[in-house]
């Protein structure tokens, strides 16, 4: 039974976001055992990113029990006892370890006792949050109206636990492998392992035969050897009347730029007059022949315009012709000039049933149909189409013969499918198939004429190496059958693997498709989800990439799941102009109603004593819309937030969740934003009473100065303040039935932003008042001048005005005055360590400039030096340093505070070990 005043979560009062968010960069280069490796699906929400979320919502903050911990000490010891735990649960490592999964089990009964609620994402995707709900011993629900997003949550939450501990049915493993227990999935992966190989080996003897070895020369080792990857070039016929030669649409003639073992192609023409290749050592010393401007003709030197080649592409005149021929060979990759016997191997017809569906006709990201490609099968050339079907129709045989040898395993077979819940033989091979039709798109991923070729690194790039289908010139033809990047035994040893990532456990989720905006029937239930950034590319269009290779595999495995010729996306909730024709008016009115109907179906379904969780991919162009400086206004954003609010929720917490690389916090001259900002709604009572602009703006002064402090406290990095501290603002603007204008308007939300900013600025600036008078003059200089020369009377007004004679601080090595002007000293001009930096001002510049070049060891020697409580005055200046750096755009100088504070635990803790060292070694040598 709901409770009258719901508990606080920890999510809505404090988490451990450093190490979350290092947790989730550190994933991005997890490949091994991670579900991502399953299916591709764009923008997935790391694993330890949800899991964190799912879990602080669930378990209550020490301060809703003041009969367990009733002073603030005692909230603080058991709000890190809870941190230690989530620490814990986010490393990868740990996402099956049992001792930690049941430390974090036993704190959601503790919080939820027996009544633990299911979860629902409707906009479930590639699965991350259902499966980390599951894995934390929840019923988990993952709604989606695309297909493919379904068939990949149904591979990670449905299929594994209805046939948890179950034995392998295969031949192979019941007679070599004596095991009593097969534990979790070992035994289905076991049989999908086996079966891929039977796939494999059927296909290779059907059509191994368009896959020759080459023979290598002499230079290079000599013999035959496995083919890695054909390089082709798109060619046309050049536009010169007096030419009229086959021309090669190449970017670059390098081939391998690897240090030592570069090698290039170089194009002749041969006495016929026919466009011929050799390959040769060394880098290439002549630049390609196509670039953003157009094209070169090889033989005359004839500009080609884009136009001219996109009409030659229309018509169907665009050729290729084969460049060059990679391959294995005994000292790693040759290169081999291509020959008769490989070119005629691909000389192919279109197999008869390769996907007939049409390309979108106006997608974002879609480059490929101004050059003739109309269809799906268009993107592939003959003998890459002729391996997908060859390998997708193996999937129906390969779950036939699953079904057979669960049945003669003793497994009950009686007929009842997957998609009816079947737990016998008929489900079991129809479940094995759905992971074998995953490599098929996987093959599909890596086997199309859009793959480049990657000469730094000599391997195959993926058709999806962004969200987009560029227009791909001198392309790479992977071969199935080999072993490196691209082929099928690389891609498939790699997602067996996924199935140790998946959650272990017989609690059976449930995958359906759904659009968001209908109701679903789901009551009080907990909802975590990642809807549709606002004007984000359509997965819709680039799933069909993948659906129509899944439909011809598992088209009788789920019936109504691949009933459509393609993926439906008419009801697909982004604000696309293409899909409105051409409306940008019409598409942002289609996303906004269509978000806020979702958010009022949330509510619907929410509980009352659990909060909500939002996911928005806050991107750094969304500091372009509106004032250059306001990090938290744009369209989308202000759309999510409206229609959350609108939808009757209030928001109690904005957490900024980042997968950025470390060392990556600001780039290209600006802050980067947090990859995602998780947004905690709690529902608005009916009766809410409105607010006016005053009364507003003195709660949103009263709640701001204390929750900055708080996040100070907790060491948030100052690069997320703006962040976070949306949350108690926007707590505020969104518990209020309205916000009333004097002239008796409502408040939009992007004049609340607004004002939030300024008050969060006017925190920060009001946390110097505590700072000497000294550091006080010398911030006020900063924010104007920087560390450039200012004229001397002016500064001359401002040290009158802060009470402080120039010449002291002159003295004190703060500033240097001479010849009419007056500058802060630079940090590489500041005192060494051993002079007086007994103001904040001059320590927080002398940590910068240690941490800078000395790491976390110099400057912990430095902070070692001086009290904890200076080093923390120190610190604090940091937040009202970044804060004016980031605001005037100083993004080199934003970096280096934001650097002091993120590193400020290791700091502070370095130099509390030294104080102790030294104290010890005082009291020896007295005692002596």
């Amino acid at each position: 039974m709901a409770e009258s005043t719901p508990k606080k979560k920890l999510i809505e009062v404090a988490l451990p976001l450093d190490e979350i968010n290092a947790a989730t960069a550190r994933e991005k280069s997890i490949r091994h055992g991670h579900p991502s490796t399953l299916h591709l699906w764009w923008a997935r929400r790391p694993l330890a990113c949800a899991r964190a979320v799912i879990w602080s919502s669930l378990v209550d903050d020490p301060s809703s029990h003041p009969e367990e911990f009733p002073t603030a000490e005692a909230q603080d010891a058991e709000r890190e006892r809870l941190f230690d735990i989530l620490r814990r649960l986010v490393v990868w490592e740990n996402s099956n370890d049992p001792k930690t999964l049941e430390d974090a089990k036993a704190e959601i009964r503790r919080s939820m006792g027996d009544d633990v609620p299911a979860l629902l994402d409707p906009f479930a995707g590639g699965g991350a949050i259902p499966l980390e709900a599951q894995r934390l011993g929840l019923k988990a629900y993952a709604q989606d109206l695309n297909p493919v997003a379904v068939t990949i949550n149904k591979a990670q939450i449905e299929i594994p636990p209805r046939f948890e501990g179950l034995p392998a049915m295969n031949p192979r493993d019941r007679k070599d492998r004596m095991v009593d227990v097969w534990e979790g999935h070992t035994g289905l992966a076991a049989d999908v392992d086996y079966y891929g190989q039977w796939m494999r080996e059927r296909a290779w003897e059907k059509i191994g035969h368009l896959y020759p070895k080459v023979e290598l020369p002499a230079e290079q080792g000599g013999g035959m050897a496995t083919v890695i990857a054909w390089l082709w070039a798109r060619t046309v016929t050049c536009p010169n009347p007096a030419c009229r030669h086959t021309t090669p649409l190449v970017r670059s003639w390098d081939l391998s730029k690897k240090k030592g073992k570069e090698w290039h192609a170089e194009p002749f023409y041969n006495e016929e007059g026919e466009l011929d290749f050799v390959v040769k050592p060394g880098k290439a010393t002549e630049k390609g022949m196509v670039d953003r401007k157009g094209a070169v003709c090889v033989h005359c030197g004839e500009p080609i315009k884009f136009d001219y080649i996109r009409q030659e592409a229309q018509e169907g005149h665009m050729g290729s012709s084969l460049m060059a021929v990679v391959a294995e060979g005994e000292h790693g990759r040759a290169y081999v000039a291509p020959s008769t016997v490989q070119a005629k191997a691909a000389d192919l017809p279109v197999p008869k049933d390769a996907p007939e569906s049409m390309l979108p006709e106006h997608a974002l990201g879609f480059r490929v149909q101004t050059y003739g490609m109309l269809k799906w099968q268009d993107l592939f050339t003959p003998r890459q189409l002729t391996a997908l079907t060859t390998f997708s129709g193996l999937v129906k045989d390969a779950q036939e013969q699953a079904r057979l040898d669960a049945a003669a395993s003793g497994m009950a077979d009686d007929g009842v499918g997957l998609a009816d819940g079947g737990t016998g033989a008929t489900a079991y091979g129809e479940a094995v198939g759905v992971y074998l039709a995953f490599v098929v798109d996987q093959m599909a991923n890596h086997g199309s004429s859009i793959c480049g070729w990657n000469s730094p690194n000599t391997q195959l790039r993926s058709t999806f190496s962004r969200q987009a289908i560029p227009m791909t010139w001198d392309y790479a033809e992977s071969n199935p059958f080999c072993s490196s990047s691209g082929s099928f035994e690389n891609l498939f040893s790699r997602m067996i693997k996924s199935f140790s990532g998946l959650a272990v456990g017989d609690i059976e989720g449930h995958a359906q498709q759904g659009d968001a905006c209908s109701d679903g029937s789901y009551r009080n239930i907990m909802v975590s989800t990642d809807p549709p950034y606002y004007d984000n590319i359509g997965y819709a269009d680039l799933s069909d990439y993948f659906y129509v290779w899944l439909r011809q595999s598992l088209k009788s495995t789920y019936p109504k799941l691949f009933s459509t010729m393609l993926v439906p996306k008419a009801e697909e909730l982004i604000a696309t102009p293409y899909r409105h024709d051409g409306s940008a008016q019409a598409a942002k009115e289609f996303f906004e109603s269509g978000m806020l109907d979702v958010c009022r179906r949330i509510r619907d379904y929410a509980r009352d004593d659990v909060p909500v969780t939002i996911y928005y991919a806050f991107k750094q162009s969304d500091s372009q819309v509106g004032d250059a400086k306001d990090t938290t206004a744009s369209t989308g954003w202000e759309t999510m937030l409206s229609a959350i609010i609108e939808a009757g929720f209030a928001i109690t917490g904005t957490w900024p969740m980042r997968s950025e690389k470390p060392g990556r916090t600001i780039s290209n001259g600006t802050n980067a934003l947090a990859s995602s900002i998780v947004l905690v709604c709690r529902k608005r009572p009916e009766n809410a009473a409105p607010l006016s602009r005053r009364d507003f703006v003195r709660r949103l002064r009263a709640n701001l100065a204390p929750a900055v402090r708080d996040l100070q406290a907790s060491n948030l990095a100052p690069v997320d303040m703006a962040q976070c501290a949306i949350g108690p603002g926007m707590a505020v603007f969104s518990a209020a039935g309205a916000v009333l204008e004097s002239d008796g308007s409502k408040m939009g939300v992007r004049s609340a932003l607004a004002l939030i900013n300024q008050e969060l600025d006017a925190v920060l600036n009001d946390a110097g008042d505590a700072t000497d008078t000294p550091s006080r003059f010398c911030v006020e200089l900063y924010g104007s001048h920087g560390f450039d020369a200012a004229p001397y009377g002016e500064v001359d007004v401002l040290a009158r005005a802060k009470n402080v004679e120039l010449q002291k601080l002159v003295d004190a090595h703060m500033v240097e005055a001479a010849r009419g002007k007056v500058r802060l000293l630079g940090r590489s001009e500041l005192p060494e360590r051993g002079v007086d930096l007994s103001n904040d001002w001059l320590l927080c510049q002398a940590l910068v400039r240690d941490l800078e070049q000395g790491g976390i060891e110099g400057c912990s020697a430095l902070a070692a030096q001086r009290t904890p409580v200076e080093a923390e005055d120190a610190r604090a200046l940091a937040y009202r340093l970044y804060n004016l750096a980031d605001r005037k755009g100083w993004a080199s100088e934003a970096l280096l505070y934001n650097n002091l504070v993120t590193a400020w635990p290791q700091i502070a803790g370095q130099a509390e070990a030294r104080r102790r060292y030294d104290e010890k070694t005082d009291q020896t040598t007295l005692g002596f």
